[in-house]
């Protein structure tokens, strides 16, 4: 089951952050310090969150200046929700429930004082006697023309079943429902429409359990979400006793290291307390061999249970963190108990044993987020969602880069959400995974953006920073380089590239750097740097009037010369005269607008072949984004192949992605 999107409100600084739309995989949430990146994640986590983790009070979560209207009665927490969810079913998931309810995506809301509500997305509303309540009167009255005999009659006996309106299930229903059975040898076999209502009214009663018990299927598979705080870390040495008494005078520090110790604690199977009385327990005399068996017994339940969990833990570890290809660092996790202490070690590929804190923070960090991990959801990772605040936060810049990959990695199996305000943390193909939050003012509070933008200019900033240094860094570091209009260009090239690739056919050559210029207007400028630089360089441009006047500047014909100025008309084999780079997947396009987008023009589309989709898209949908269009094509990609492209689409892509490869080889 995959969240799909989410809304938060009334919540700390939260007062309504509007739908937020998650990924398949991983989203990243990127904004300034104090914009309620970590409210968002903490209320996401409320949906479904692990044992023990604190519910919604209102005193301390209730926006602080409206909380008077709690006070005052104004506001009932009862009727406030926090949080409310969309899910997409698994076809495993969709199994598990009445056919009836499978097509149906399952929503699900928490409120403020933490009662929890769902439903399926679409589906009818529950039934109750007023909504059969004259197809009873009918079947009372048919039944009453049969027979003389009853007493009280049946319409008699309506009239007390439907004293008032009650939902139709449980006892209520049950009763209906032999109400009806009873009766129903008197009905006229060869009545077809008594006979229709009758399996209709017996249906009516099952309805709303058959629902309810789908119901709680779904809720049974909801995933576990699974909060990850840069603040949660297991200490490397653990005092038993200090940490067990601690615990039963309830004089914890929950947000900091007493928490991942807990969970160490949790992973390993055993209380403080417990591991604390192994530690003192003297052994038994030699003469006693119960008692002695007993005690052995306990020891090599102690040591196999910590050596289960060094093998889990070092087992992840490995797959997600290799700093060095060539040679195993740090290979190996040991948990050992000695004593009263219980203490975290690292043995190197030497077989020298180094305490957790003296390794690296990336790597402590990655020991307790697997520690937390494995401990909140109890055999039940793979059915989590991650929420991680702040990854990586202590990491080197560069290695902050290499660290993407490892949330790449764990998003693979588990769905991923991740707060960061560092540019390295978000790739440069990765813009369309990220939600822009930012508060602009307190009165408004924190608000969540699907598209790349924001009114502080603060919130964008590591996005900025990240396409910077990317253009930095691979500018003047490919021989062939290909610059594009806009950033929806690079990333219908890219994922189209892909695609084709994927299935066989001919394809953009991966030697080929993409480069945005942001604007028709500035590819002359980024081409003829390049090309300064005695660097192949092509250019890409629409077919329409802004590229029409970039094609023609001499600066950039001298520069690159005309067989490497490629308009997008080259390739199309459509009536559309001045095609952009979104009419070479026309069809396609209007297919993901009205499924992914709701955006239905596939009659205008129809209509009018030779006016460019854009303008249609423009025209006929309110609010309509360039943007949005783009990545519903990206993310369409991901869960198809070439194939599912039209024909004489695949045919234009494939010319052009020859034409770009002839201009740049």
């Amino acid at each position: 089951m995959k969240l799909k999107k989410a809304k938060i409100t009334n919540y700390r600084s939260v007062k309504d952050s509007g739908w937020i739309e998650f990924e398949p995989g991983k989203t990243i949430f990127v904004g300034p310090n104090e914009a309620g990146k970590t409210a968002l994640l903490r209320a996401l986590q409320q949906i479904n969150p692990p044992n023990d983790v604190p519910n919604f009070a209102a005193l301390r979560d209730y926006p602080r200046g409206d909380y008077n209207q709690i006070t005052r009665k104004e506001v009932d927490p009862a009727h406030v929700d926090v949080v409310v969810a969309h899910f997409e079913p698994s076809p495993e998931d969709r199994a598990a429930v009445a056919e009836e309810f499978r097509r149906h995506d399952y929503v699900c809301g928490r409120r403020l004082d933490n009662s929890f509500w769902h439903k399926f997305e679409g589906a009818p509303g529950k039934k109750t006697t007023d909504d059969i309540k004259k197809d009873l009167q009918r079947f009372a009255a048919h039944v009453d023309s049969r027979v003389e005999a009853l007493s009280p009659t049946l319409s008699e006996q309506l009239s007390t079943i439907l004293d008032k309106n009650y939902w139709l299930s449980g006892a209520k229903a049950d009763a209906i429902k032999k109400w009806l059975e009873k009766h129903y040898p008197h009905l006229d076999e060869s009545n077809a429409a008594e006979e229709e209502r009758y399996d209709r009214l017996v249906k009516a009663c099952d309805k709303n359990d058959v629902e309810a018990a789908a119901l709680d299927a779904m809720r049974g598979r909801l995933p576990l979400f699974v909060l990850f705080s840069n603040y949660f870390r297991v200490r490397p040495l653990i005092h038993l006793e200090h940490l067990a008494t601690r615990i039963e005078k309830k004089l914890l520090d929950d947000d900091q290291y007493d928490y991942g110790n807990q969970c160490l604690l949790n992973l390993l199977g055993f209380s403080a307390r417990e591991l604390s009385d192994l530690g003192k327990a003297a052994e038994p005399g030699v003469n006693d061999a119960d008692a002695l068996q007993d005690y052995r017994d306990q020891l090599d339940r102690r040591s196999y249970q910590l050596n289960a969990a060094s093998v889990q833990l070092t087992r992840e570890i490995v797959k997600v963190w290799n700093p060095n290809p060539d040679r195993a660092e740090a290979d190996r996790l040991r948990i050992t108990a000695d004593g009263q202490y219980l203490k975290v070690v690292v043995e190197d590929d030497l077989g020298v044993e180094i305490e957790l804190d003296q390794r690296s923070e990336g790597f402590q960090w990655l020991v307790s987020f697997f520690v937390v991990f494995f401990s909140e959801t109890k055999g039940k990772h793979a059915n989590a969602i991650l929420l991680l605040d702040e990854p990586g936060l202590s990491l080197h810049a560069l290695k902050q880069r290499d660290f993407r990959d490892t949330i790449s990695k764990l998003a693979e199996v588990n769905q991923t959400v991740f707060t960061t305000h560092s540019p390295f943390l978000v790739g440069p193909g990765e813009l369309d995974l990220v939600r822009v939050i930012e508060m602009k003012d307190r009165t408004a509070g924190t608000k969540a953006h699907t598209t790349v933008t924001a009114d502080d200019p603060a919130a964008l900033l590591p996005l900025q920073e990240a396409l910077g240094y990317d253009l930095a860094q691979s500018l003047f570091a490919h021989q062939r380089n290909l610059v594009l209009e806009g950033l929806t260009d690079f990333w219908y090239l890219e994922a189209t590239a892909e695609l084709l690739r994927a299935s066989g056919h001919a394809s953009l050559n991966e030697k080929i750097a993409l480069i945005s210029a942001n604007k028709a207007s500035k590819v002359v400028y980024f081409a003829t740097i390049l090309h300064a630089h005695n660097l192949k360089v092509a250019a890409l441009l629409d077919s329409d009037a802004a590229g029409d006047q970039a094609a023609q500047q001499d600066v950039l014909v001298n520069a690159l010369g005309a067989k490497r100025i490629i308009r997008t008309r080259d390739n199309y084999t459509g009536p559309v005269s001045k095609p952009e780079i979104e009419d070479l997947l026309r069809e396609t396009l209007v297919l993901v607008a009205k499924k992914s987008l709701g955006w239905d023009i596939s009659n205008e589309a129809t209509a009018m072949p030779g006016r460019p989709i854009v303008d249609i898209f423009e025209e006929k949908v309110p609010g309509f984004s360039k943007y949005k269009l783009a990545k519903a094509y990206v993310r369409w990609t991901r869960e198809n192949d070439a194939t599912s492209l039209a024909p004489h689409e695949q045919t234009q892509w494939s010319a052009l992605m020859t034409k770009i490869n002839q201009a740049l080889k």
